[in-house]
């Protein structure tokens, strides 16, 4: 019997060295490509999350290594290095629900703050507006460091407004977050205009004349299919994932990945467990019916008034039902649809990064984690240039496409 489970052991032990360095070699793949190609994630919101966290300390507080704070952030400079990034768009993310003079305050501050950072830390980022700084930027070792504008309401109706966020460096506007604005669609409110009104159309004619990016992620499926319709310049979608996956407004059909591939743009897939996983999303539905269920002040719940109570009765019902796991591989099938339906000239990575909250998938818990999900995709069959396509050269591409669009129109008189 012993001889038997040691003949049975044998294949295994001889097994393991080969995984092992498949594992190895997968590892300096990963790292060749990202020392040729800047690893570039679309949307992060390290930014918003130190100014909620940290307050007024967020100008100051030492960057280098956040992982201890009982908050968990996602983002520190440590981890950015492990991860390998080259290149980041930092969201200026400020509320929706504010008045449109406060929202331009409060943008004004976000990227004053990334200019901060940038400037506390020169060894480690370099601000970056254009494909060219992002390549100068990766080839002397530093993160290339742009800005994102999350949400057409941080214009206040104001072109000049816009104009004012890109002399200042901004890099793309998303047209609408969470909610519909006086001139655009939300994928996550009521619909009012049946996607971009006259002046909607205005706003992505002056994004392009400007060479900022059209940032497509969290408007309706109307307004994506109006934006593309008459920019002029390839669009992104700087964190949003695969509809045919996960039924999610927020997330891309393919019939619009279709159009993405005929505009030129890039789907950069985002990592919230909302967006990745079905069954997830249809579990946090349920949890905020739950919630709703048991107190919803000031008329409803079963425990209205209790809150103690309602706690204590909503944690029992998440007992009974723990929320779906969501893990990287099921990241990586986001990635391969969009490759698939749009190709893989067409797909990048925006993580969403400090702005999902605690839950994360499993394996993709921070910004050190890029390379494993690369390496998911090499297992997979990606080539490395398709891998480098992935992780920036695409949002490479549509940058430069965007300055091409800007410099013509300029040229024109436009």
């Amino acid at each position: 019997m012993k001889r038997l489970i040691a003949a049975l052991a044998l294949p295994a032990l001889l097994l393991a060295p080969a995984a092992s360095a498949k594992t190895d070699d997968y590892a300096a793949r990963v790292a060749r490509v990202l020392r040729a190609t800047p690893l570039i994630d679309g949307h992060n919101d390290w930014p918003e999350a130190l100014r909620e966290r940290e307050g007024e300390a967020r100008w100051t507080a030492d960057l280098n290594d956040l992982s201890g704070r009982p908050e968990r952030y996602n983002t520190d400079i440590a981890r950015l290095r492990k991860g390998m990034v080259g290149g980041q768009f930092w969201s200026v993310w400020v509320s929706p629900e504010l008045a449109g003079k406060e929202q331009v305050e409060q943008t004004l501050e976000q990227i004053d703050l990334v200019k901060s950072i940038a400037a506390r830390y020169p060894r480690v980022f370099a601000l970056a507006r254009t494909a060219d700084d992002v390549v100068r930027a990766h080839a002397a070792g530093r993160i290339a460091s742009m800005i994102g504008v999350e949400g057409g309401g941080q214009i206040d109706n104001n072109l000049s407004v816009l104009r004012s966020y890109a002399a200042l460096g901004a890099g793309y506007l998303t047209l609408t977050h969470s909610r519909t604005i006086e001139w655009a669609d939300s994928a996550t409110d009521d619909p009012k205009h049946q996607g971009l009104t006259d002046f909607g159309r205005t706003v992505v004619l002056e994004l392009n004349r400007l060479g900022m990016l059209v940032d497509l992620s969290h408007v309706s499926e109307k307004t994506m299919r109006d934006v593309l319709a008459v920019s002029k310049a390839p669009v992104i979608f700087s964190h949003s994932s695969a509809r045919a996956i996960d039924d999610h407004p927020r997330n891309v059909s393919d019939a619009v990945l279709g159009l993405v591939r005929g505009n030129g743009g890039v789907v950069m897939v985002n990592y919230a467990p909302i967006y990745v996983s079905d069954a997830y999303r249809r579990w946090s539905s349920d949890a905020a019916a739950e919630k709703t269920r048991l107190n919803a002040p000031p008329f409803g719940g079963l425990d209205i008034g209790q809150p103690d109570k309602a706690a204590a009765d909503y944690a029992v019902w998440l007992k009974a039902h723990p929320a779906p796991a969501v893990t990287l591989s099921e990241v990586a099938d986001h990635i391969d649809h969009i490759a698939k339906i749009a190709g893989v000239d067409h797909v990048g990575l925006g993580s969403d990064f400090d702005g999902v909250g605690e839950t994360l998938p499993a394996g993709l818990q921070d910004v050190a984690t890029y390379p494993a999900l690369l390496a998911e995709l090499m297992r997979r069959g990606w080539s490395d240039a398709d891998i480098a396509k992935l992780a920036g050269a695409n949002v490479l591409r549509v940058m430069r496409g965007a300055e091409r669009v800007q410099a013509s129109l300029a040229a024109a008189g436009r």
